[in-house]
């Protein structure tokens, strides 16, 4: 089927039917059809239709919503929602009895796009999973649905993993709680956190991920490491088990960060970098390479080789910048921010990245969604 925008009437025809579009519904239309068969996001949509302005994501969803019906007018052309991710538009007119993409049903191929997400996200290649995804119409693939929550965590998409009703709650849980450790005062969360994990709310392998990672920088940054050195004992003996492996570089850096902030002397702090760059020799994770850099700088820091420490800062934000991991650079900033009050209250340092660390609260949005996180969250923790 072909199309006729007429862009000076805001209309489109086809098959002698003409529709009458608003202004942006037009623009948004013409773009789709000039890109047909790509998928694109909300945020790449707004860039591209609202340009120099300051709408909503909801805008265009609501576009969408009464494009849609306008043009089931003219039959059968329609704006897809590829699951997680965003919309395109489809055209009817091949020929008849012959799929666009008959690959999309293939199992072995459904298994291999799987295993290529997985390898990208252990490898912390945030921005060449998101490129898969958005290529889901034209390499004629579905994204697994976990994979689509996954790839709205790395954007940093909160929004949409408190709002959505494409994922249970249940499989957002780990990812919504999260954002949730990482805003406000360390102790008062990691209370939360050992509450959670002792009502066993979160699916098995995230529950334990929880138990023997996440708590680990939780307790540091609470000006708890005795705590986190004794769960660390844990960590190593499920790290040890098969499946674990790739586990092993992010433990040894937080096993790293404990040392650090329990004040521990610069010959076993030297010992366990060498440790850590051997490994990271071996698995060169970049989203690891981000964090190694930034525990670095702080030890520099704490030294007080300040040039030297800001220096490895500024390169572990730039690695994790370079990862396409929106949360981890605002988790880096957290971890920054935080050991800076216990170590260097008050100091240029401390405000500097106490500036910075706002600053990436409010582009996270969770500055506006803390208390809708614990109007979701809270609950769970009292139900029986």
């Amino acid at each position: 089927m072909h199309l006729e925008l007429n862009g000076s009437e805001y209309k489109v025809s086809a098959g002698g039917l003409t529709v009458e579009l608003l202004p942006k519904e037009f623009a948004l239309l013409q773009f789709l059809y000039r890109n047909r068969g790509r998928t694109f996001s909300r945020e790449q949509l707004l860039d591209k239709v609202w340009p120099m302005e300051y709408p909503v994501e909801r805008t265009v969803d609501d576009h969408i919503y009464r494009l849609r019906k306008k043009l089931r007018l003219l039959g059968g052309i329609d704006i897809k929602t590829i699951r997680g991710f965003g919309y395109s538009l489809a055209i009817p007119g091949g020929l008849a009895g012959v799929a666009v993409n008959p690959a999309t049903n293939d199992p072995e191929l459904r298994d291999t796009m799987r295993e290529v997400f997985m390898k990208f996200h252990v490898y912390g290649q945030g921005n060449s999973m998101l490129t898969l995804a958005r290529q889901q119409d034209i390499l004629g693939y579905e994204l697994d649905p976990h994979y689509s929550m996954v790839v709205h965590f790395v954007q940093g998409d909160l929004d949409w993993l408190v709002h959505t009703d494409e994922i249970p709650l249940k499989d957002r849980l780990f990812y919504l709680n999260l954002f949730y450790f990482f805003i406000g005062d360390p102790r008062e969360k990691v209370a939360y956190a050992e509450r959670l994990i002792a009502r066993n709310l979160l699916n098995p392998p995230e529950q334990t991920e929880l138990e023997i990672l996440t708590m680990l920088d939780m307790y540091t940054l609470a000006g708890q490491p005795e705590k986190a050195l004794e769960r660390l004992k844990r960590s190593y003996q499920v790290i040890a088990g098969p499946g674990f492996e790739n586990f092993i570089p992010v433990t040894v850096i937080t096993e790293l960060f404990i040392h650090l902030s329990a004040g521990a002397g610069d010959e076993e702090l030297e010992r366990m970098d060498e440790a850590v760059s051997r490994i990271l020799q071996d698995k060169p994770f970049l989203r690891e390479i981000g964090n190694y850099k930034v525990v670095k700088g702080l030890w520099k820091l704490r030294r007080e080789q300040w040039a030297e420490g800001e220096r490895l800062i500024n390169e572990g934000l730039q690695v994790l910048d370079m990862s396409g991991f929106v949360p981890l650079r605002f988790y880096a900033l957290y971890k920054i921010h935080h050991f800076c009050r216990m170590f260097l209250t008050g100091s240029a340092l401390d405000r500097k990245y106490s500036s910075l660390f706002a600053a990436e609260l409010e582009a996270c949005g969770l500055d506006r969604l803390e208390h809708t996180l614990e109007r979701i969250l809270l609950p769970l923790l009292e139900t029986p």
